[in-house]
């Protein structure tokens, strides 16, 4: 085994062998508390919308551009972040990109014109968008086997929640403070998280080992999982599940030369023997998703006003929706984060006919249209929030964040593209709506094929590893 002596200790045998402890409970509580401000932030530009649009007389295609903004911001920032967040760390990254999202969010509320919102938006994008694959994969690399992926689920409950609530905080505080309050409030109360990370947010122990950190740092953290340990007579650390990933590499003299070199060959790992076909389907179907989820997550409360229901009623329409959702993509995981991702296509299958049916317009003025459109709210937000789940956890410690960020990158690109064409072909009359719930539909289909291709390919992964995983022996981590 590379690495392994007498005295090195089998990182991977010690986290898996202590089970779930107290630090991960406090990892995965203050994991959630950023993804719910980092949620909160994102969304409120959905929520505050409606006013915008009366404010700054916004037309449609204006509305999506300020809407894409963000999104635009995001996918930049999620290459960005996750690729930083792979060389010095995952704690840095998270605390940064949360204290630049709070700042930009209170800057926000100072916007006078769409130009001006576009700006702080995108820039407020960048921070939101570097943080959410770090956060990811601190979780993934410390919690242990068959509770990885159940583990960003409920990280990204926290988003969803976060969402939830900037409908309510915005039915609450825009009426009497204007749509400039909502920002304000979020931005400071973000900021309180910012500081409180700087004593709570841990580096993932290992990320330490892939990058040959020093056991000074990877003690302190091995002994907060289990105070009991003896770790004073190792003086190397390894992991044994993971195949040692190299990603430094000298192109010419200059500094700007290496560190494009070290990126592209970061890249090419994320292509390396069955990677080759599960990362192309990854950013597939995560596409897919991202286009129905951020189209509802963008004009929700305008197409339902198009179709009728009142704006505040069409928020707590989209609040509810989204939360409801969102632990239902924490109960799919439950169950079927054992038996691979093609089960995880229950949620999109069962979207496919309830959009179908909200965009036939048969339902319209009658009894079920309210039912129909939170259930079919329920199975965008359980997909989702099932198909982000499964990002990370194919890839080593040493990629992870990259392989997260490269996902999260596709995602927002089909974020950046589903508010700018619903601008143009969803907002126009009430049909152009019916339209849009009709392409929602096939996005949903998207996501089924690619569930069921990337199964195939995810079996074929795992048998790889665990053949690999039996060729040594770990020295017991005790």
């Amino acid at each position: 085994m590379d690495g392994a002596s007498a005295r090195s200790l089998d990182v991977t045998t010690f986290l898996e062998r202590r089970g779930t402890t107290p630090f991960h409970i406090r990892l995965l509580v203050i994991s959630c508390f950023v993804t719910f401000f980092d949620g909160l932030d994102f969304s409120l530009i959905a929520y505050t919308l409606p006013y915008l649009r009366d404010v700054m007389a916004l037309d449609d295609a204006m509305t999506g551009y300020v809407s894409s903004a963000a999104f635009l911001g995001q996918m930049i920032g999620s290459l960005v972040g996750s690729y930083i967040a792979d060389v010095v760390g995952r704690r840095p990254v998270i605390i940064w990109c949360t204290f630049l999202s709070a700042v930009l969010t209170f800057l926000t509320g100072f916007a006078s014109n769409p130009y001006e919102l576009i700006v702080l938006r995108l820039l407020g994008g960048l921070a939101i968008g570097g943080l959410l694959a770090p956060v990811w994969s601190i979780n993934i690399e410390t919690m242990p086997s068959g509770t990885k992926a159940r583990a960003v689920t409920i990280i990204m409950l926290g988003f969803s929640s976060g969402s939830a609530a900037a409908g309510q905080i915005t039915n609450w505080l825009a009426p009497q403070y204007g749509w400039e309050g909502v920002f304000f409030f979020c931005g400071a109360t973000t900021l309180v998280l910012a500081i409180a990370l700087l004593f709570t947010m841990p580096e993932s122990a290992r990320w330490l080992v892939a990058r040959g950190k020093s056991k000074a740092l990877i003690e302190p953290l091995l002994s907060r999982m289990d105070p009991a340990a003896d770790l004073d007579p190792y003086d190397a650390f390894y992991l044994s599940d993971e195949r040692k990933v190299s990603t430094e590499v000298r192109i010419g003299a200059g500094a700007v030369e290496r560190t494009v070199g070290k990126f592209l060959k970061a890249m090419a790992q994320l292509f390396h023997g069955w990677l080759g076909a599960i990362t192309p389907l990854i950013w597939a179907t995560y596409f897919c998703s991202s286009f129905a989820i951020y189209l509802k997550s963008s004009f929700g409360v305008l197409f339902l006003e198009e179709l009728g229901i009142a704006r505040e009623m069409a928020a707590n329409l989209g609040s509810i929706g989204g939360i409801i959702g969102a632990v239902a993509g924490v109960v799919l995981l439950w169950f079927t984060e054992k038996r691979g991702p093609a089960w995880i296509a229950i949620a999109p299958a069962i979207g496919i006919p309830l959009a179908l049916a909200i965009g036939s317009g048969a339902l319209l003025d009658g009894p079920l249209f309210v039912p129909v459109i939170l259930l079919g709210s329920i199975a965008i937000g359980a997909c989702h929030a099932a198909v982000i789940s499964i990002t990370s956890i194919y890839y080593p410690s040493a990629i992870r964040s990259t392989g997260g960020g490269w996902a999260s990158f596709m995602a927002k690109f089909a974020a950046v593209a589903a508010p700018i064409i619903g601008g143009w072909y969803f907002l126009s009359d009430q049909q152009a709506v019916l339209h849009g719930y009709q392409a929602t539909a096939l996005c949903l289909l998207g996501v089924v094929l690619g569930l069921m291709a990337l199964a195939v390919f995810a079996r074929k992964l795992q048998a790889d590893r665990d053949s690999k995983a039996q060729e040594g022996v770990a020295v017991p981590a005790e």
